[in-house]
């Protein structure tokens, strides 16, 4: 690389930034959840009020995302086994990504369409 020039990144540096992004989010989701289901042993009516807070719309939308960072995070996860024990893997590791991503968009689409179809409903009336 020559010198003063900045690596710009491809699909491959990106995938294994998302990767470690959504793994970082879902850790952090499984540590707050342990958390509050520990306090049901300490204060069932803390546990109570803390649950309570999760009932808001905020926390439904921030519900979808876990979803798509757990659905990524395991779709990735098996492109990333493919290259790495595939003897061709890393040869295709570029359409695999894609593929990955499509694949990724289409079951998040299909998640999240009833939901904006009912919110719609809800809104508009019809």
């Amino acid at each position: 690389m020559p010198a003063g020039t900045l690596y710009r990144g491809r699909e491959g540096m990106w995938s294994w930034v998302a990767h470690r992004v959504t793994g970082v989010l879902i850790f952090f989701f499984l540590f707050v959840h342990v958390l509050d289901t520990a306090l049901v042993r300490v204060s069932p009516e803390a546990y109570d009020t803390v649950v309570a807070t999760y009932k808001t719309p905020i926390v439904a939308l921030l519900e979808y995302g876990l979803v798509a960072a757990i659905l990524f995070h395991a779709l990735n996860g098996l492109r990333v086994i493919a290259v790495d024990f595939w003897v061709k893997g890393a040869r295709y590791q570029k359409q695999m990504l894609w593929t990955v991503v499509g694949l990724w968009l289409v079951l998040m689409i299909g998640a999240i369409y009833p939901v904006l179809g009912h919110a719609a409903r809800e809104l508009f009336g019809s």
